[in-house]
């Protein structure tokens, strides 16, 4: 069996990686212009997939049968070559985003949603939420309810994202302020990448529930799958591939006092789990041109700084990367969402005595007992897990990796 995902520019997709994990067949990336389609649909060489943006509504008209999700929503994200060659079409979009807002807790019926976005996302999560029982109001830019006028919905309980907004490699932006909203009960962002967009940073911030889009991604994919290889698979598994997924497409951000051996944990870390490490210290000497003691000496530590959170802007919305920063990184709150929006955050804590100050000018010019008391909360408020590297470095790659699989 042959499947795939269908569209027009691709990029870097997900999809192999879930259906892995959901089936035994293979699954292919299908980049195809609009003249192609036809052709494509009607005689390419597969025998299921999924269709993306900008094909959904367009491949229909080469569709022998629509299932009755596919008639309600007006899409097609799914596509089966039956035995007889005859096409069938559906959409597990909507099971996707049904599974999500079950999955987030958030309560919407009876509740008034805004659905941020017109497209065909927004379709989905608009049919999905009357359904529930909500009571939704569609935002866009140039509609009877937009951005100019949200005071109007002062009373939402329900915000979902369904626009780009944030999304990689645009990221640090939100559609809205949420702090305008004072009966928010929960938010929803069908982005995934990164895990956390602004407006789900923002949420976070507020205390609010929030859920981003990589479970209506498992979710949708699985009911996929079972058109697929004809055969029903237990909704277990979308949490079970959501965990993987989740693990999988994290960076690994190691911060702590200078010398406490961040960067030989990065790469002792890359070299098990095969994936980039990259020292931040040493991106901000390329951009620099210079070394960290010359921009210390010739600029301060302010320029210094301004070039460290210029090269965690770039590092922090990437994915599956193990990030060393430096050991200062903390000192500056404006590091934190770019650090935190797609990684979780390691403490490597290490006793004073060992720790080396060569080459390391904040720690040549202060006492490191002064440095750790300074620092300290602030790693205590950045940190997701703090870490023993006390021990041997082997050790301290374990208890990370240990941490990581036990948690989604």
């Amino acid at each position: 069996m042959k499947s795939g995902l269908l569209g027009r520019k691709l990029g870097h997709s997900y999809s192999p990686q879930i259906h892995g994990f959901l089936g035994d067949y293979s699954y292919h990336l299908f980049e195809k212009e609009p003249e192609e389609l036809e052709h494509f649909i009607k005689n390419g060489d597969f025998t299921g997939i999924n269709v993306t943006i900008p094909y959904k509504k367009d491949v229909i008209p080469f569709l022998d049968e629509l299932s009755p999700a596919a008639v309600k929503m007006g899409s097609v994200n799914t596509v089966v070559r039956r035995k007889d060659g005859t096409l069938f079409g559906h959409n597990t979009d909507y099971f996707g985003f049904v599974s999500l807002v079950h999955r987030s807790g958030i309560p919407v019926a009876g509740k008034k949603a805004l659905v941020l976005g017109s497209g065909g996302t927004s379709n989905t999560a608009v049919k999905a939420l009357e359904d529930l029982g909500a009571k939704v109001v569609i935002i866009s830019r140039s509609g009877e309810n937009n951005y100019g006028n949200l005071h109007l919905h002062q009373d939402a309980s329900v915000i979902v994202n369904t626009t780009p907004v944030g999304m990689y490699p645009g990221t640090g932006r939100a559609a809205l302020d949420l702090r305008c909203f004072p009966k928010l009960e929960g938010v929803l962002d069908v982005i995934y990448n990164p895990a956390k967009t602004q407006l789900l940073l923002d949420a976070e911030a507020l205390g609010i529930p929030h859920e981003n889009g990589l479970w209506m991604l498992v979710a949708q994919a699985k009911e996929a799958a079972e058109y697929f290889g004809g055969k029903p698979i237990d909704d277990s598994m979308i949490e079970t591939v959501y965990r993987k997924m989740s693990v999988s497409m994290q960076n690994i951000i190691l911060i702590g006092m200078p010398g406490c051996g961040k960067s030989t944990v990065a790469s002792l870390l890359s070299q098990k789990l095969g994936r980039k490490a990259v020292d931040a210290d040493e991106e901000i000497v390329k951009l620099a041109g210079k070394s960290i003691p010359a921009i210390f000496e010739e600029d301060g530590e302010e320029a210094f700084r301004a070039l460290e959170t210029q090269v965690l802007t770039e590092l922090g919305k990437q994915s599956r990367l193990i990030i060393a920063t430096g050991g200062g990184c903390v000192t500056k709150q404006r590091n934190y969402p770019l650090l935190h929006q797609n990684g979780s955050i390691f403490w490597l804590k290490r006793e004073l005595e060992l720790l080396p100050t060569d080459g390391r000018p904040l720690s040549q010019a202060n006492r490191l007992q002064d440095l750790l008391e300074a620092r300290q909360p602030l790693y205590e408020a950045f940190a997701d897990y703090p870490i023993d590297n006390n021990g041997t470095c082997e050790d301290t790659v374990r208890d990370i990796i240990s941490v990581l699989e036990g948690t989604p």
